[in-house]
């Protein structure tokens, strides 16, 4: 199993209620991934946040295998979720990919 976990920060231009628009469409859309990924075993996006974070949103997501991993990277459903909506709104991303 492999872990993928990245934090964002969204762009500063983006007002409170466009931060939370935002963030809400990425949710949806990264978690409704599951069951359309081959090897993706659960997703999770944390949206709410406090005041001490320098991160607006976390994606936690649990993969079968490293070889998982690289088809989730360039799977078509992912990729409409990452250049719709997550790349034009993020200024910041960090990724750690780790096995479990």
């Amino acid at each position: 199993m492999v872990k993928h976990i990245i934090l964002w920060q969204l762009k500063d231009e983006l007002s409170s209620e466009e931060k939370a628009e935002v963030s809400a469409r990425i949710k949806e859309g990264l978690e409704g991934l599951v069951g359309k990924v081959p090897g993706l075993v659960s997703v999770h996006v944390q949206t709410q946040h406090l005041d001490s974070s320098n991160a607006d949103l976390m994606l936690d997501t649990t993969l079968e295998s490293v070889e998982a991993l690289k088809g989730y990277a360039v799977h078509p459903e992912h990729l409409k979720v990452a250049n719709g909506v997550v790349r034009p709104n993020t200024k910041q991303r960090v990724c750690i990919d780790y096995e479990i």
